[in-house]
């Protein structure tokens, strides 16, 4: 069996884990910015998907939105 073979590290081994001036996803405000989410609490499709959302959602108002995945 031949070994694998692989390149040089892209990184340090002993770097840190956060860059400066990179947003969480966890950060205050991120949920507001995301595409599909509703300042509610409800989603849409677009939270998903963005293969054709519009196509995804309910073919109904009065039907429930259970966005896929």
């Amino acid at each position: 069996m031949a070994p694998i073979r692989v390149g040089e590290p892209d990184v340090r081994p002993d770097a840190t884990a956060h860059v400066a001036g990179v947003r969480e996803g966890n950060a205050v405000g991120s949920y507001e910015m995301e595409p599909g989410h509703h300042s509610d609490g409800t989603a849409d499709a677009r939270r998903s998907t963005g293969i054709r959302p519009q196509d995804r959602d309910p073919m109904s108002p009065s039907m429930p939105n259970l966005p896929p995945g």
